[in-house]
């Protein structure tokens, strides 16, 4: 089961959150988003266990939590697509309709359609 663990300090790494949630069973994996321009957290994160019922402890025990001066958001992820935080939308490419039958009215190579 993966949660999503959102608030956390933007001091926080990967394995801090795994400390934290280690106590509630077998951590599969444990990762803190990286802004890539700032090299600090963006606030969020994903922890993985094994079983879905530690994944559930988890969520009812650290939802609310101070972690850090922050009160911690907890709760089961949303597939996104791709590996951790990765993909937008059901494929993990887009921004909307990019094809050819785009009717929105949207700008394609500078003139307006």
């Amino acid at each position: 089961m993966k949660l999503y663990v959102g608030n956390l300090p933007f001091e926080a790494r990967d394995e801090e959150l795994r400390e934290l949630f280690a106590g509630f069973g077998t951590v599969a994996s444990s990762k803190v988003i990286i802004d890539n321009s700032s090299g600090r957290s963006r606030g969020f994160g994903f922890v993985e266990f094994e079983d879905q019922a530690e994944g559930r402890a988890a969520i009812a025990a650290v939802h609310g939590k101070d972690f850090g001066g922050r009160s911690l958001v907890v709760n089961e992820a949303r597939s996104q697509g791709g590996g951790f935080g990765g993909g937008r939308g059901r494929d993990g490419g887009g921004y909307g309709n990019r094809g050819g039958n785009d009717r929105s009215g949207g700008f394609r190579g500078g003139r307006r359609f």
